[in-house]
């Protein structure tokens, strides 16, 4: 595996992400399609119904506000994804055994996290643990809303941080000083429907694939009547979705300095013509795909293939249908790379500056990030964990899927392609432009014609954008 982001030691995550949409390029209804799935494109890429649960103590939670636990002396902790919730409330509960201390564990949807998280920050009252992302960290690490962890971390003989991947760390890591312990790290895959495979008398997708034999195959499964689509891609699945297309084809997003866009280079450009393909020829409109998003498409039996990060797992694994008719493989490679590219993210755990309890925050930090907790973690099936050398576990949670795909891409090679990880484009305010181009894209989507000039035009708004991130 290239480390062009990642390090090879892998071997062995305004302030919103949206949800993904494909269009199609019937330019009739371009004006209401474009309008309707520019909003959707800006809604929740989780719309789990948000719970909470305290141990023993279950509560109702609201999306606008923490909910009080009706524990005085319980640490707030806070996290978006419902899937993940019963795996971290054991490992929580397990905490309160060993320690003590008791943990209110309460669960919203990702847009209303994050507008919770800045009104609390606003107001000085952060829960005490929170989840954090790449999208955002930099900023509240630099406005001091994050406890600084380094004299812990000296002092601790269960985090090391030579365990973690270091791009991982980086990320939480703010003028030479950590602010957060790697929770996770994800990479992508293809998910498809081996029924409608076996109806269309089609091969299963494996580590020959290239993404003209995605298309080519989506093409096949896609019926005239609309009852059926190949794939699923929406203007927004970015991680998830075609920037996998644009770095496997040696293209980029965001130079590496991060001083400039890179949407105008001709090599992305390319690479979203493709990603225009597929859309207009395998995909639903673009209406749909926003409002609906590709997991529940595919979770429907709507759409036969769509790419999906790891932290997708606990929901396929958990939906009837898809346990019973899909299964997953390492994503397509470019032929004109010959490379396999895999976007990264991992989230951190981090703890407010302003908490009263800071030295328990600590203490749930470091059980969070130990080895053991981490090796619970990927065994449970919450996740693939950060620590190194812990996420064969997690591919081995289940026989449902072939979960062994999700970790392919972290070696040199997968069959003939060469592997690239590559971490998520980020910056300062990672939101403002990412945002800004999400919707940008739903007009290229619906007309595919438009997409080399809607590249550009992008590239434009998000060199304004990043000009004006420390003005």
């Amino acid at each position: 595996m290239k480390t062009k982001g990642i390090m090879a030691a892998l071997l062995a995550g305004a302030m919103t992400l949206t949800m993904t949409a494909c269009g199609s390029s019937d330019s009739s209804s371009s004006a209401t399609t474009t309008t309707t799935a520019a909003a959707a494109a800006t809604s929740a890429d989780n719309s789990d119904t948000a719970t909470e649960t305290t141990g023993a103590d279950t509560t109702e939670t609201t999306e606008d506000s923490l909910t009080p636990s009706g524990s005085s002396d319980a640490l707030e902790v806070l996290i978006w994804d419902t899937n993940q919730q019963p795996g971290i409330q054991e490992i929580l509960d397990e905490f309160t055994e060993k320690t003590g201390i008791k943990t209110d564990l309460q669960v919203k949807s990702w847009d209303s996290y994050w507008t919770l998280l800045e009104a609390a920050a606003q107001a000085g009252e952060l829960p005490d643990v929170m989840w954090m992302h790449s999208n955002v960290s930099q900023m509240y690490m630099k406005n001091g809303l994050l406890l600084k962890l380094d004299d812990y971390i000296a002092d601790s003989t269960e985090i090391d941080l030579s365990n973690y991947m270091s791009e991982i760390t980086d990320l939480y890591t703010y003028d030479g000083s950590t602010y957060g312990i790697p929770k996770d790290y994800d990479t992508i895959a293809l998910w498809y429907n081996k029924t409608m495979f076996d109806e269309a008398g089609l091969s299963y997708p494996d580590d020959t694939w290239t993404w003209d034999d995605l298309y080519e195959n989506a093409k096949k499964l896609t019926k005239s009547d609309g009852s059926q689509y190949g794939f699923t891609l929406s203007p927004s699945n970015n991680q998830a979705g075609y920037y996998n297309v644009i770095y496997s084809m040696g293209g980029k997003v965001l130079s590496d300095d991060k001083k400039t866009s890179a949407y105008d280079d001709p090599t992305t450009i390319e690479a979203m013509e493709l990603v225009g393909k597929i859309v207009a020829d395998t995909c639903p409109d673009v209406t749909t795909m926003s409002e609906t998003g590709d997991d529940v498409l595919f979770e429907s039996g709507t759409v036969a293939m769509t790419t999906q990060g790891s932290w997708m797992v606990p929901a396929f694994k958990s939906n009837e249908y898809v346990a019973e008719n899909c299964d997953v493989a390492v994503i397509p490679y470019a032929a004109s790379t010959n490379t396999r590219a895999s976007i990264c993210n991992g989230l951190g755990w981090t703890a407010s500056a302003t908490s009263k309890r800071p030295d328990d925050c600590w203490k749930l930090l470091e059980w969070l990030g130990s080895k053991d907790m981490q090796l619970k973690q990927a065994e449970l099936g919450v996740t693939m964990s950060a620590y190194l050398n812990t996420s064969d576990a997690w591919a081995q949670n289940t026989d449902l899927f072939n979960l062994q795909a999700y970790l392919d891409v972290t070696t040199e090679k997968t069959g003939d392609a060469t592997n690239e990880l590559i971490l998520r484009p980020y910056t300062y305010k990672t939101t403002v432009w990412e945002d800004a181009a999400n919707q940008a894209f739903v007009t290229a989507w619906t007309d595919t014609s438009q997409m080399e000039s809607v590249c550009k035009s992008v590239a434009e708004e998000m060199n304004t954008a990043i000009s004006q991130e420390n003005s």
